[in-house]
């Protein structure tokens, strides 16, 4: 973890390594699958049951087009991210993962063509930078691990990036996202788990002294992830992709800043210079996204059609669906 800062690991961890920790249960991909379970679930109760939203009908080349690739990229995300940590530990992870930011505006600038405003670019410098300063500080180089985080980082943006175009150009909420995403990475997932931990699983189920005990921490966990998984696309429904990963790293340091002020945890100077660093690039990028958000405001009011280049602002969910 990261230097000096042991209890800061439960809340950056992913949740399905905690689970394995805590019950021996070294399984990622049938956690994974369990918390997808339980995402379907949910998400159904709350538009089937409880009426939280009207449910949206969707074409089925739609579902195949623009939800399956974004649940899969989710369901690479979470392996490569599970991979990485056999081999690395989690602060040399987590360096690697503060790229995110620059690695979401860098594939929607390459990708798809989004122009960003120059100092939209310059905020993601502390923000990244800040990062790499308080989990630099132990890194243990593997080749492997390294690729796997590596590869972890660009299909989280590519994720939060597939989220966004769902979400502001086909008027998605986040709620009908989980119901129509979750049984996708379900579908993925389940094959591979059967295959790769079938054996495993019953072995474990074995060794438990208390299976339903055992049974009941898994599938409660999957209520958590249900939670997650609905408040990262709300997140990125209000925001965009950009800002949610900005949001990320804002975490991290929020997180170590915390741990000191309330637990009292030790952190050396690197890291507090870090969490500073990178808590002034986030007010930074804030300000700037504010400033463009005034600004775009403006140029509507003046006039109904916009010319120039289409910049990184706050999206309008009111936005027709994308022409392909």
């Amino acid at each position: 973890m990261l230097e000096g800062v042991p209890s800061v690991g439960k809340w950056i961890c992913p949740c399905p390594t905690n689970v394995m920790q805590k019950l021996d249960f070294k399984f990622p991909l049938s956690v994974s699958c369990v918390h997808f379970i339980c995402s379907a679930a949910g998400s159904y109760i709350a538009i089937k049951v409880f009426k939280v939203k009207p449910l949206i009908e969707v074409d089925p080349v739609d579902l195949w087009r623009r939800i399956f690739p974004m649940s899969f990229v989710f369901c690479i995300n979470i392996v490569l991210g599970n991979v990485s940590l056999r081999y690395i530990p989690v602060s040399f992870m987590q360096t690697i993962k503060s790229f995110t930011p620059a690695t979401t505006v860098f594939l929607q600038w390459l990708v798809w063509r989004k122009a960003f405003d120059t100092r939209i670019w310059w905020s993601l410098v502390p923000i990244v930078g800040g990062i790499l300063l308080t989990s630099v500080t132990e890194l243990s180089f593997n080749i492997f691990g390294f690729c796997a985080a590596f590869f972890g980082c660009l299909a989280t943006s590519t994720k939060t990036i597939l989220a966004e175009s769902l979400l502001h150009g086909y008027k998605f909420d986040s709620i009908n996202t989980v119901y129509y995403m979750a049984p996708f990475a379900t579908m993925i997932l389940a094959v591979p788990a059967l295959l790769l931990e079938g054996t495993g699983i019953l072995h474990w189920l074995e060794t438990q002294d208390s299976v339903y005990g055992s049974l009941s921490i898994i599938f409660g966990s999957g209520i958590v992830a249900f939670c997650l998984n609905f408040s990262i696309f709300y997140v990125i429904h209000s925001t965009t992709a950009v800002t949610f990963n900005v949001a990320g790293n804002m975490k991290v340091a929020v997180a170590i800043m915390v741990s000191w002020l309330i637990f009292r945890n030790p952190i050396s100077l690197l890291n507090a210079v870090g969490c500073a660093i990178t808590l002034l690039g986030c007010t930074f990028y804030g300000y700037v996204r504010h400033k463009l958000s005034q600004d775009v405001g403006k140029s509507i009011s003046e006039s109904p059609r916009m010319s120039g280049k289409r910049l990184e602002i706050l999206p309008l969910v009111t936005e027709k669906i994308d022409k392909n």
